[in-house]
């Protein structure tokens, strides 16, 4: 049995050894408090007796009365290979190939499966892989045993109707299997129809064939919904919400109440407002501003109190935990929340009366922050600005309140000077902006970009999520449960390899320490306005950074230079907020309210997941997008900047549009061959050499929009 020398492990971790020691001595019976005792671990009795239970569900153990387990003898065969096999459960990252690697939380190691050892799992299934102890590779080689929990449950696809049963053939785009359809499920679906398929049966060992049931039939659907809807599901998110759900949502009821009044600080009569793009449905944020008779001034950051309307455990609670986010694609949002929550009960919106979990903040004619408040209020929004609209009255100062605007623009200035004083790295990435016509085309690209109006309120945001954060950590030792936003430092050998890269092309990075790391990587970007050549570092400086993560360990967030932090101010579209308001809400008082930890952190690898989902989602939709605009410029000449190099060929990118595409080698005069740098290609017969970052011009040749691909020509080879 491993040593865990009193470690406190995680429930995967917890499931495999509890596992292992059952199936070592079948005939024995262990309750919690012994199965803590064999493995030498410090988990609480009752986070052990939950990962027992569950077993037990799964039948992989038996359950005696006064809660003691035993291994279950029907699962002989596992017992014997419990000596010679280790069990983990980790997720499918599965290869084009059709093998797979098994991502384990706390491995280091991904496990490697053959394709003939992956069974039915798909690509982001939680599995359980069994692993020999010894081998003669090098690298063991797993098997898949058991799917835990599928990450895909329907797709998208084209109904072929047989004379026995139907095949919904998923679209080129999809990884997803052809799914069998018995007749009487097909719900008048007609052979050529775009379906939506639900699985109800995964098959066996024994029989991989995958059967479900038509749930919806995409009567005159254009290539675009098509297209989207594939996204949305292909990435994991339901395209519906179920109905009892829906039921739910309706039957909630926005009335305020005495009880209401009483129990929440009144803003109604102080200044308050909203600032969100043009298109935007939902307001979950708005911004207060009051001078008190001392002159110093208070702003209040009010932020929509979903959790007054999403009880826990309910079924609207239920559903929003499995999405734990809304997706935003290029022409429309798959919300976390049913439409009547997030247009209506929570939202915002101008001239409504709203419940709003608030931090207020007082500053003083410095600037500087003299108290914080947290707690439940009522506001009544005077104003909706577009960002458009409320940067008009910051440059020009006219308009509604650009008095008020402008002083809050002058605090958050401070506020984001001190970020980076303290070390915060700038790391704006491009975000390509589409103008779509009324059938959703797109009409133009551009690249976004953010102003004043955007990063004051993004300042603000950030206050509130810190001092949220700060003041949880700061509750009470041991410290209460809570879901931290975190960040970790760049890892060193992708930093050294980047500096490297980076030296190449003429900037010269400084990595000795934190905060030279920081300073660099913030001097690169003001360098990259003036030099375009650069610009290729910027997307390759964001690979080397690790990735924020929700975690109840906090480890501090090293891109914002915030020692605590967390996400607290857009419930509406996040469940991470959601916990992060009841908890808070909870804690208020001198009463402390814990959650138990390892529920708790097992929410957050979840709600992190399917943030990772969500934004695959978002980049997979502006590729359909740029390929489509493209469509109707094959043939155009434009000016590009070389992005990457394969041993295919060269990638090039256009500036204006981020749209970016392969030259093959094939297309050139001489023979090109990449050097091991990546960095250039030479021409063994010519001498010419391409090197990362150069300008070029290129001309369009092909735009493959269900590959979402493009193809170019270079022009002037030489």
């Amino acid at each position: 049995m491993k040593n865990n020398k009193g470690k406190k492990l995680s429930p995967g971790h917890l499931s495999n050894q509890a596992l292992n020691l059952f199936a070592a001595h079948p005939a024995k019976k262990y309750n919690a408090r012994q199965v803590i005792e064999k493995l030498q671990i410090s988990n609480s009795k009752d986070s052990v007796l939950h990962v027992l239970k569950t077993l037990g569900r799964k039948s992989f153990l038996v359950h005696h009365k006064d809660d003691f387990f035993q291994w279950n003898k029907e699962n002989s065969s596992l017992a014997a290979k419990s000596k010679n096999h280790d069990y983990f459960t980790g997720r499918v990252d599965l290869t084009r190939t059709g093998a797979a690697y098994i991502i384990i939380d706390g491995k280091e190691n991904d496990i490697f499966v053959p394709e003939r050892h992956t069974g039915n799992a798909m690509h982001r299934d939680i599995v359980k892989v069994e692993v020999p102890k010894r081998s003669s590779k090098r690298r063991p080689e797993g098997k898949i045993i058991e799917v835990i929990t599928r990450s895909l449950t329907h797709v998208l696809g084209t109904l072929r109707v047989f004379h026995h049963y139907s095949i919904v053939f998923p679209d080129a785009a999809s990884r997803f299997p052809e799914v069998l359809i018995k007749a009487e499920d097909l719900l008048d679906a007609k052979d050529g129809d775009k379906v939506v398929a639900k699985v109800t049966s995964w098959g066996s060992s024994q029989n991989n064939a995958i059967w479900g049931e038509v749930t919806s039939v995409l009567h005159e659907v254009d290539d675009n919904e098509v297209a989207m809807q594939s996204i949305l599901l292909s990435a994991g998110f339901n395209l519906d919400f179920p109905e009892n759900v829906i039921a739910e949502s309706e039957a909630i009821e926005g009335k305020i109440t005495k009880k209401d009044l009483q129990e929440r600080r009144d803003f109604r009569k102080i200044l308050t407002f909203t600032i969100d793009p043009e298109t935007a449905k939902d307001f979950d944020d708005a911004i207060s501003y009051e001078v008190l008779e001392n002159g110093d001034i208070e702003i209040g950051v009010h932020i929509a109190d979903v959790t007054h309307f999403l009880k826990e455990n309910s079924a609207l609670d239920k559903e929003a935990y499995d999405r734990s986010t809304s997706v935003y694609l290029v022409d429309r949002v798959l919300p976390m929340l049913p439409e009547k929550l997030s247009n209506d009960l929570c939202s915002l919106n101008p001239h409504e009366d709203k419940f709003t979990f608030s931090a207020v903040f007082t500053f003083n004619d410095k600037y500087k922050i003299t108290s914080e408040w947290f707690g439940k209020t009522l506001i009544h929004s005077d104003r909706r600005f577009s960002y458009e609209e409320a940067q008009q009255c910051l440059e020009t100062g006219e308009g509604d309140h650009a008095a008020e605007l402008r002083k809050i623009n002058a605090i958050a200035h401070k506020l984001r000077k001190e970020r980076f004083k303290n070390g915060a790295i700038n790391f704006e990435s491009e975000e390509v902006r589409f103008v779509l016509d009324e059938n959703k085309k797109p009409v133009s690209m551009t690249v976004k970009e953010r102003k004043d109006a955007h990063l004051l309120i993004e300042d603000f945001m950030l206050l509130a999520n810190r001092s949220v954060a700060k003041f949880m950590a700061k509750k009470t030792i041991p410290e209460i449960p809570f879901v931290y936003r975190v960040h970790d430092m760049p890892d060193p050998g992708k930093l050294v390899d980047f500096a490297l890269f980076a030296k190449e092309m003429g900037y010269a990075m400084k990595v000795d320490s934190p905060k030279n790391i920081a300073a660099s990587f913030n001097d690169l970007a003001k360098k990259i306005e003036s030099d375009p050549t650069l610009r290729v570092l910027s997307p390759l400086a964001i690979r080397t950074m690790a990735k924020a993560e929700y975690s109840t360990k906090n480890i501090g967030h090293y891109g914002l230079a915030f020692d605590y932090y967390s996400h607290f101010t857009s419930p509406i579209r996040r469940y991470s907020d959601v916990l992060a308001h009841r908890i808070l809400y909870q804690n208020l008082g001198e009463s402390q309210y814990r959650v138990d930890l390892e529920t708790l952190e097992q929410k957050c690898k979840h709600i992190s997941r399917q943030e990772v989902k969500a934004a695959e989602a978002e980049r997979e939709s502006v590729k359909y997008k740029q390929v489509e605009y493209m469509m109707s410029h094959i043939g155009d000449v434009f000016d590009a900047q070389i992005s990457g190099m394969i041993e295919k060929g060269i990638f090039v990118q256009l500036p204006e549009s981020g749209a970016e595409g392969l030259i093959p080698f094939s297309n050139f005069s001489g023979h090109y061959k990449v050097d091991a740098s990546k960095l250039r290609a030479l021409s063994k017969y010519t001498g010419h050499e391409f090197r990362m970052g150069d300008l070029v011009k290129v001309k369009l040749l092909e735009a493959d929009l269900l590959s979402r691909k493009l193809e170019f020509e270079l022009l002037d080879e030489e």
